[in-house]
């Protein structure tokens, strides 16, 4: 059951991470290199905390 758990944990980060990455471009963010890396990776710790994330990350799932 844990093993179960992480596993859908890994699915549910790397697919937030695909589709933030993909729909980038329809935020409001600069559009470096390093900044698009940060955002993609650091995506739940950020969607939980920012509200200004949060309205960006829902832009950028739209697509």
């Amino acid at each position: 059951m844990g093993n179960l758990l992480v596993f859908a944990a890994i699915v549910v980060y790397v697919g937030g991470v695909w589709k933030f990455w993909s729909g980038f471009e329809r935020t409001n963010f600069s559009r470096s290199l390093s900044n698009r890396i940060g955002l993609s990776l650091l995506w739940p710790a950020l969607f939980i905390t920012n509200q200004s994330y949060r309205r960006n990350f829902r832009k950028a799932l739209k697509g």
